[in-house]
Parts: structure tokens; sequence; C-alpha cells
């Protein structure tokens, strides 16, 4: 760290197996300005199950997507999720400085799946309880070669990734700077991708836990394509709610109850295994984001099943934005897909 040098904002880069989305933010007195945003759709062939298929047609596509947004953009920060990835939260003595980094990675070494030597590890003091002398600690473990293989393609695209963060603390960092969090209420976030959802949990005002959840929207997607004989172009205008005047809504909505049956059956066990953990009975709310949550019939069928209020997320609705020189790409659209592009682009670095 260097000492005096000011904390400086970059742009986020979320690569998703769907699509990637770049987000660039200012801050001014406290507020948030949208200074380039955009959304370049992939073949789903190039990422399957977090595994980069085709490594030439990701990085072009990224670079496509710098050149329309800002090609002045070279610092970036990323997000990972996934098997390659472990989070959980600590509850340990109070301690500080050599003495707590100590005691935690001694707890990562008991806890962690990984061999240590083959993750990178962080962690953030989420609170500290003066009275009981307890601090509840988030620890993140990536494995180093899943790390090596996005920051490889990023270079290799020329770009330089000086952050790198977690999808679900991304989406929470999102969330608190678009709403405001109720600590009587129990809420989870749940960003919906093409093959992976993630969900974190918010608990007593405060962050309380992640999951991953290995379904997301690719089997509806690919089941919209099959019963209405689509090619990928127009499946991908059906799950975006682009093709209502062409396509059977009723036909559509069966479709979609249908092929979600593995996607909400994962969220069914990630929300009970949380409930059990947390000791609670009910969430109060639930905000979904991501690909999912702009599938005609998916939010309102995902809130039916779960028996929780459903809200679709808006992550500009605290960021100051130009109508006008974003009318091309319908902020108020594309806006739930942006969730954690923002929530990276909102993240600062020395």
């Amino acid at each position: 760290m260097i000492l005096g040098k000011k904390e400086r904002m970059v742009a986020g880069l979320d690569i998703g197996a769907g699509c990637i989305k770049l987000v660039k933010l200012e801050e001014k007195g406290g507020t948030y300005i949208l200074k380039g945003m955009g959304i370049r759709e992939i073949s789903p062939d190039v990422i399957v199950d977090e595994e980069i298929k085709d490594r030439d047609a990701l990085i072009y596509n990224i670079q496509t997507l710098i050149d329309q947004c800002d090609p002045h953009i070279k610092e970036i920060a990323l997000a990972v999720a996934g098997h390659g990835v472990l989070s959980d939260k600590l509850v340990m003595d109070k301690k500080s400085g050599a003495e707590a980094e100590q005691a935690i990675l001694f707890e990562a070494e008991q806890r962690s799946p990984f061999d240590v030597d083959d993750v990178s590890l962080d962690y953030h003091v989420i609170r500290t309880d003066e009275e009981t002398g307890k601090m509840d600690v988030l620890l993140v473990a990536a494995r180093k070669d899943f790390l090596k293989s996005y920051l490889d393609l990023t270079f290799d695209a020329g770009l330089k990734p000086v952050l790198i963060d977690t999808e679900t603390l991304a989406l929470l960092n999102a969330y608190e700077i678009n709403y405001e969090i109720n600590s009587e209420k129990v809420t989870a976030l749940v960003n919906i991708g093409f093959d992976t959802t993630n969900l974190t949990f918010i608990k007593d005002g405060v962050y309380n836990s992640s999951r991953d959840v290995s379904s997301g929207i690719r089997v509806i997607y690919e089941a919209i394509m099959k019963e209405f004989r689509l090619n990928p172009e127009f499946a991908t205008k059906t799950i975006k709610g682009e093709m209502d005047s062409s396509i059977d809504q009723d036909m559509l909505k069966a479709t979609v109850v249908t092929s979600s049956e593995e996607l909400i059956s994962g969220l069914e066990v990630a929300l009970s295994y949380f409930k059990s953990s947390a000791k609670i009975s009910n969430l109060d709310w639930v905000v979904i984001s991501g690909g999912g949550s702009i599938i005609p019939f998916l939010p309102e069928f995902i809130q039916s099943k779960l028996n929780v209020p459903v809200e679709v997320m808006n992550p500009l609705r605290n960021i100051e934005y130009d109508p006008d020189v974003f009318r091309h790409l319908q902020p108020e659209k594309i806006a739930p897909l942006l969730s954690i592009a923002v929530g990276l682009a909102a993240r600062k670095v020395k």
C-alpha cells in the first residue's frame, strides 16, 4: 500500500456463461454515476459448467465489449464463483493483527476441502461483539488454478485485473448501495445465471452466509429452443421476453414451469439448509437478479413455489445516469442482468 494514494474505482466485468456484462461507475459526493455499460451475448457452448470451452471466442467477445463500451478501460474487477470457490463464516474470539490472521488461517486449514497450499485465501471481519468478545469473520478460499485461468484470460484480452471478488459478495454490494437493509428482516439475494445460481443471505442486517446452486436457466433455454423449434438467437430473445407477439404465451408458460424444476429444487434445498443453520422458520424476502429474473413467468413461479415474496432487483435504482446516453441499451430492461457487474464497479482499490 502506498501512503497517501487515493482510492479509485475500476470497471466491473462479469463473465457469465450466457453473456458478458461491463459496468463503469464514478462516485461524486456519495452518489454513484453510470459512466459506461454494455452487454454482449455469447454462445452457450463457450462456457459450460464453469469451464471455458472456447477461450479465443471468449477473449474476442470481451475485447469487443470493451471497445463498444469504452476502449480506454484497462483496469477491471472480476468475480468468481462455483466449485473453485469456498466461502464460510467463522465465529471466533476477538483478535487483531497478526494474531487474528494466524488464527483465521488455522481455521481455514481445518475447514477447506482444498489443500491450503493450492488456494488463495482472504478474510473480512463482518462484525465484533464487544460484550461477548467474539467476532464474525468471512473466510473466502479460491483454487489457484481456477483463479489463474480467469486472470490469464483477462490479461490476454489486454486488461489488467486489479480486484477479484466472489459473485455472492458483489451481489451483496450492489444490493447495499441500492436498497435499505432492514435488520429485522431475513433476505435472500438470488442471482440466477445460465449454469449457476448464487444465493446470499442477509440476517440481522449483515451478511450471514452464501451458497451456490449448480443449476440455472440453460435447461429452460434448451427446452424453449426444442419446444418452439427456435434457433439460438430467437431462443435468447424468447427468454428475454422479446417474443411476446410471436410465441404462444400459454405454451411458453407451461414450458418455463416444467423446465425449471431442477432450479426450483436447488433453491428449495438451499433455503431449507439456510433456515436450519440460521435457526429461523421463514424468510421475509427474496430478491432475484440475473438472466432468470427476466424470463417471462419465472419470477412469479418462483414466488408461488417458495411461498416467499419475490422482487426483481434493480441495481441501477440509486445510480444516476443519462437515459438518452444509454437509450439503445434500455437500462430499465437489462438492469437485473447487471447486478454483479455493478457490485464490482462500486468497489474501490488503491
